[in-house]
């Protein structure tokens, strides 16, 4: 069957596209885009510099794909969300530069009920047959390993990793650098820095060999660990484990940032750590 090619006069200087791609008059290309066999570029989509499509990727609705980041074959980004109370209205989708979209993935556009817009970050890697739900917001160097799934409203701090195949139940947080692991039910918020694991997800302790790749120094983990322990593995209500953390650790930065992670209204509540034996 031969193919049906929406005419594109004026492509930005240096795109390249294949002639079987079909797309839009109305998209917006820049310099040095390549789209390749059999892809389809919707009339609202913006391709901006040195982005590549590799093969069979659909690109559509109001949607940007940032610079040089690349679409694997067989991907699919900015259709319409998985609600059925959707009805067609125009909300958008954004993929930060440099990330990487791999085979399979599917990211839809955003919902009028929530953002509006469903977002993935810059540097970013997204697997094979991962799912980025409606209105997701995911940051920037953020790992999702193949077959993990979300369901909508996510979001997801920069640098998490989450490991293959886990399940994020919509409108849950997951803090900077965390650590998903694979085939992981995750039900509740999980900390910055937190590393949880299981069906249903438990928090395990720390995500030491993360914090240690982006060069976080001893002392600082050190004192992560210590408040860990007092948030989690200490006796009483979470709440006086809470405030006597607070009074001993807040002056740190980054206890700070668990702390205040644990403050913002959330709907799930949060991962906990199971207590230590006496």
């Amino acid at each position: 069957m031969t193919a049906v090619i929406a005419p594109f006069e004026s492509p930005s200087a240096g795109t390249d596209i294949h002639p079987s791609a079909v797309v839009s008059p109305r998209a917006s290309l820049g310099r040095g885009v390549r789209i390749g066999p059999w892809c389809q570029v919707g009339p609202d989509v913006v391709l901006e510099d040195g982005v590549r499509l590799v093969s069979h990727v659909v690109v559509d609705g109001h949607t940007r794909i940032g610079e040089a980041a690349i679409l694997f074959p067989f991907c699919t980004v900015g259709l319409e969300p998985q609600d059925l109370k959707y009805r067609g209205e125009p909300t958008r989708c954004e993929v930060g530069a440099r990330t990487q979209i791999r085979e399979h993935v599917t990211i839809h556009r955003g919902t009028v009920t929530g953002r509006g817009l469903t977002r993935v970050g810059s540097d970013c890697m997204l697997m094979a047959v991962a799912h980025v739900a409606h209105d997701c917001q995911l940051g920037d160097h953020v790992i999702v390993a193949n077959n993990a799934v979300m369901g909508g409203h996510v979001t997801i701090a920069d640098h998490a990793v989450i490991g293959g195949a886990a399940a994020i139940h919509q409108f849950v947080r997951i803090g900077r650098a965390a650590m998903i692991g694979g085939v992981s039910g995750v039900e509740a918020d999980v900390i910055p820095f937190g590393s949880v694991i299981g069906n249903r997800a438990r928090l395990a302790g720390l995500n030491v060999i993360g914090l240690k790749r982006r060069g976080f120094e001893k002392d600082q983990i050190r004192r992560l660990h210590l408040a860990f322990r007092s948030l989690f593995h200490e006796g009483g209500v979470f709440a006086a484990r809470l405030a006597e953390t607070r009074a001993r650790f807040g002056g740190d930065s980054l206890v700070a940032e668990i702390l205040a992670f644990i403050d913002a209204p959330n709907h799930r509540g949060l991962i906990r750590a199971e207590l230590l034996p006496e």
